[in-house]
């Protein structure tokens, strides 16, 4: 409301009132207070009016904003899932392939509950998130053996690294010369069996382990211990794997011997060029 003017003779005067539109009124300031009255409380209408379609504005404003930052799917009957067409059902759902199975299902009441007015969407949803579940279950009931896994569990115990830790790689041309070596006394074992057995060899591949390992640690005690504790135990170690693991591989009198000569000939080659 607007005052545009005064009106009135010196002892009376009057304010002329006029509001939006073509109504107009003339209320008395003074000397009647219940035309005062009046006047305050058009006033207040007034403003009140005005700051009523401010707020409403604003509130306008403030949606339309609201509306356009986040969507309004979830009141959209025509809402569609965006990627009702993808086949990886957890690429479907959103989710990783470590997902546990309380994420897997509020991946799918979330969806659902978005889009849940789209039934193509809904079918898209709910078939991926059997498929998870399903394929969960199948893995749960027939266990993959992981045997990298396995490989990696048994490397890291406390006895494989206690005997690795026995162990060290050489050069390359002490590695060629012991090779040689044990194949030549392989060779002559196989080829030449005896009604003894290769009791010759056998002697010979005793000495040259102790050989062999004094020319590495340069301690003729240790050379000692470590050999003969090596040749004892790859001969009970062939023995036993030939009688009860290995089925006969070489036809013979002294089958036996022999397999058990070649096995312990392997076992002593490591222990001579590898044992630290």
């Amino acid at each position: 409301m607007t005052l545009s003017g005064l009106a009135g003779s010196p002892s009376r005067f009057h304010l002329l009132a006029q509001g939006r539109g073509s109504h107009s009124k003339s209320v008395s300031a003074f000397p009647d207070n219940g035309k005062l009255r009046m006047l305050t409380y058009l006033q207040r209408n007034n403003w009140a009016g005005s700051i009523k379609r401010c707020s409403i504005r604003k509130t306008s404003v403030f949606k339309c904003a609201m509306d356009a930052s986040f969507g309004d799917a979830t009141n959209d009957p025509t809402a569609i899932f965006p990627r009702i067409n993808i086949r990886d059902p957890y690429k479907r759902l959103g989710i990783s392939r470590e997902a546990s199975e309380d994420e897997i299902q509020a991946a799918r009441n979330f969806l659902i509950q978005r889009y849940g007015r789209h039934k193509p969407s809904v079918d898209a949803i709910e078939s991926a998130h059997d498929k998870i579940i399903m394929q969960q279950f199948y893995e749960r009931k027939n266990p993959k053996i992981d045997i990298k896994k396995k490989v990696r569990a048994v490397t890291q115990s406390r006895v494989v690294q206690a005997v690795t830790s026995r162990f060290r790689t050489p050069s390359k041309n002490f590695i060629i010369k012991t090779s040689a070596a044990f194949v030549v006394l392989g060779a002559l074992s196989f080829l030449f069996p005896t009604e003894e057995g290769p009791t010759l060899q056998v002697a010979i591949s005793l000495m040259a382990t102790i050989y062999f390992i004094y020319d590495r640690l340069k301690s003729k005690l240790r050379a000692l211990l470590y050999g003969v504790g090596a040749f004892i135990f790859s001969w009970l170690v062939g023995t036993f794997l030939m009688v009860s693991v290995i089925p006969p591989i070489i036809k013979g009198p002294r089958s036996l011997e022999v397999a058990t000569s070649l096995i312990t000939y392997v076992l002593l080659w490591v222990s001579s060029t590898y044992l630290k």
